[in-house]
């Protein structure tokens, strides 16, 4: 758990060695919890990466929040990702009100460290350690992958013994439908974050999967009537640029080939709207 851009997708992909959560530099990226999962010789950790923390304004942002606090009761170990290279604010201490009520037992790891000047680094740590009674607080980069191994065995060392929960050969629990929409939606960020952060959906219609080739329908979902040209961009150019960059890693999951198509629709305050939220949490669909 974290402040949004902490890190913590970031930090998962490292961890799990393959990407189960989408990164962009746009903050409140991840709306879902993601499970990725670590297997080793000595242990199985299964990782949920939160929605970053912040004050929900929406449907939307309540369900985001709702995910962190399920996350926190379900957890037999916390780790608060903090951006080191960042200003301690209120957003900080609400983190820390979080874990004082739900995750006593946390570990907590400073990320960016290879922004952050080394002498800079013991006062934040010192700061942290008389602001809450962490197990351990370790230093990391997860961009340029310092110190996730220390993570990880301060991690393996303070969880229970139990069975394993997931075969060997799986690394998280999403289906194929919602990566397929999640890394639709981060090619869409990454083209239209100056614009439109935020209020972007994406529902897949069909997936339909053959063994030469898996064909994927799906609607980007914005909020106004303005949004719709500054996806679809001049000539249409944009989203074709969106589809094929989509495609090209949908292919790495799906492979040999993936058809894409892709409509916009515009939905007047999706974010408020209980169905398309719903709709977001593959869990549900259980």
């Amino acid at each position: 758990m974290g402040r949004p851009n902490a890190g913590k997708s970031t930090l998962l992909n490292a961890l799990v060695g393959a990407k189960v959560s989408i990164v962009t530099r746009v903050p409140q990226t991840t709306r879902n919890r993601i499970l990725g999962i670590v297997n080793r010789p000595d242990a199985q950790i299964v990782f949920m990466d939160t929605p970053g923390i912040h004050k929900p304004l929406s449907r939307l942002n309540q369900q985001m929040m709702l995910f962190v606090q399920q996350a926190l009761e379900e957890r037999d170990l916390a780790v608060l990702i903090v951006d080191a290279s960042e200003r301690f604010g209120k957003g900080d201490e609400f983190a820390l009100e979080l874990l004082k009520q739900y995750a006593p037992k946390t570990i907590l790891a400073l990320n960016k460290i290879d922004r952050v000047r080394k002498p800079n680094l013991l006062p934040l740590m010192d700061r942290y350690s008389k602001l809450h009674d962490f197990e351990e607080i370790i230093p990391i980069s997860a961009l340029k992958d310092e110190g996730l191994e220390i993570l990880t065995e301060a991690v393996v060392a303070r969880l229970p013994e139990g069975p394993q929960f997931f075969p060997p050969e799986i690394y998280t629990d999403q289906p194929e439908r919602f990566l397929a929409g999640e890394i639709i939606r981060e090619k869409i960020i990454r083209h239209t974050k100056q614009e439109l952060p935020y209020v972007t959906a994406v529902l897949i219609e069909r997936f339909e999967e053959s063994d030469t080739l898996t064909r994927i329908y799906a609607t980007i979902v914005v909020e106004r009537d303005s949004q719709r040209p500054i996806v679809i961009g001049a000539g249409g150019e944009r989203l074709k640029q969106i589809g094929t960059e989509a495609r090209l890693e949908l292919e790495k999951l799906f492979p040999p080939k993936v058809f894409l198509e892709l409509y916009v629709k515009i939905e007047p305050h999706w974010r408020d709207n209980r169905e398309i939220v719903a709709s977001l949490d593959y869990r549900s669909e259980e």
